[in-house]
């Protein structure tokens, strides 16, 4: 079929189709032959017919035609529609994209005397060639360079892959170690905290006296800033609430931390001691304060 410029393979496909719409219109054409002879053999079987029945066995046979062929239009259309939908799966599964021209097939004299000479000399003639038993799928040919093509994309997409691969694994490695320096971090802190919290009493009383040094010159600021703006002396009275609020804040976690090492001491063997000791102590007093009153009674 050197006309349409197919290799061998496609020839034989279109050669099947071919087979396949041939069977199709002989069908319908023996179809629409008997509703004639179903005409023949119904009505005609008297020697004279008016004007009316004449008309009136045509307009049913012209219905009984043009539903025969209406359907078969309808079912060309569909079968063509069915091949089209193979040839694009097949074609979509190699990442190919089909177009038609459907202005080309308005061009019908030239094209469609191309399909009837081939169908009336290399069609009768292909009947011994590929005979396959399966079907075979759409395939980009090796000369096309499809194939090199889709072999391209397929490594440029492995490469891809193999680098977002090791990049997640950088990045998991990364997490990890992020996460131990985390935990190490929050150890480091919680042991620090322990040590340190002896010495939160004596920093807080260092905040303390800042805060009351600020608040100092705070007041000296906002008694020789009187006469200024009022947006000024409002910025000054807010600074001086805060930094009142944040007085009686750490005045509190003093008192609180004072109560707590306070709590510590009479936790301590030496505070349990001396308690003990002084209770004994008092013990002594109160047994010599009784030894006094009896000799030396009250008068």
């Amino acid at each position: 079929m050197a006309e349409f410029g197919f290799n061998e393979h496609h020839q034989n496909e279109i050669i099947n189709y071919m087979r396949f719409a041939r069977s199709k219109r002989v069908l319908r054409l023996k179809t629409i032959d008997s509703c004639f002879e179903e005409l023949k053999d119904s009505r005609l079987v008297e020697e004279t017919f008016t004007v009316d029945e004449v008309k009136e066995m045509l307009d049913e046979l012209q219905a009984v035609v043009r539903g025969e062929v209406e359907m078969e239009l309808i079912n060309t259309a569909h079968t063509n529609v069915l091949l089209l939908r193979q040839l694009f799966s097949q074609a979509e599964k190699f990442y190919l994209r089909l177009q038609s021209d459907i202005s080309e097939l308005e061009n019908r004299w030239e094209l469609l005397e191309q399909v009837a000479e081939f169908e009336k000399t290399d069609f009768k003639t292909t009947d011994k060639i590929n005979k396959e038993t399966s079907k075979p799928k759409l395939a980009p040919l090796n000369e096309s360079g499809v194939s090199e093509l889709l072999n391209k994309e397929i490594v440029r997409l492995q490469q891809e892959n193999d680098k977002l691969r090791a990049r997640l694994r950088t990045l998991e490695s990364q997490a990890m170690s992020a996460l131990d320096e985390k935990s190490r971090a929050e150890r480091a802190l919680k042991d620090l905290q322990r040590v340190q919290g002896e010495q939160q009493v004596a920093a807080q009383s260092k905040e303390i006296n800042s805060l009351e040094d600020t608040v100092a010159a705070l007041k000296e600021d906002y008694e020789r800033s009187l006469s200024a703006n009022v947006a000024t002396q409002k910025d000054l009275q807010d600074n001086l609430i805060s930094s009142k609020h944040e007085l009686l804040r750490v005045q509190e976690q003093l008192a609180l931390a004072e109560k707590e090492l306070e709590k510590k001491f009479q936790q301590t063997a030496a505070y349990r001691n001396m308690k003990e000791i002084l209770t004994k102590k008092n013990e002594q007093i109160k047994e010599i304060r009784k030894r006094l009153q009896r000799y030396e009674p009250n008068e």
